[in-house]
């Protein structure tokens, strides 16, 4: 399991324009990294390798389109469960084993490893939770999204 490091990263100014410029204008065409460089007063090249190292850095996690689970018939849900301390990294380890998972978060409350699962079917979200709790054997709360009111964020960097 790898966690996100909170440590910060220098960035200069192409890896600022880059940033802004593909968290909400990712192009879709052939090349994509050429159509990018020629925006942002570069090359090909250097996109690439800048892309490579802000990921490896933990700067950009992935680049990749956000799917609306409920636009193509799928469901969601937030979910917590409570943890032992001692147990906290092997709970970590199970619940991300999830495709499904796509954020998991240790807080300092009761129900300290917060996490949401996006599924194809209720069944299958159910099936999720229900894995998890049994291999976990620990309390776990379903907080269903009954309406979602923002998906997209950007930071001007």
């Amino acid at each position: 399991m790898a966690a996100v490091q909170n440590k910060p990263v220098e960035l200069d100014e192409i890896d600022r324009k880059l940033i802004n410029l593909i968290q909400l204008n990712f192009p879709v065409s052939a090349h994509p990294f050429e159509d990018i460089a020629a925006e942002i007063g570069t090359t090909e090249d250097v996109v690439i390798d800048k892309l490579s190292r802000l990921k490896k850095e933990g700067v950009i996690r992935r680049i990749g389109p956000i799917i609306n689970t409920r636009g193509i018939g799928g469901t969601n849900t937030l979910a917590a469960v409570k943890v032992p301390e001692n147990q906290i990294d092997k709970a970590a380890a199970v619940i991300n084993r999830y495709d499904e998972v796509s954020h998991n978060y240790l807080r300092n409350e009761e129900y300290n490893i917060w996490f949401t699962v996006s599924a194809p079917t209720q069944d299958r979200l159910n099936q999720i939770l229900s894995e998890i709790q049994t291999e976990l054997d620990c309390p776990l709360l379903d907080l269903p999204t009954i309406k979602q009111f923002k998906i997209q964020v950007n930071f001007h960097v």
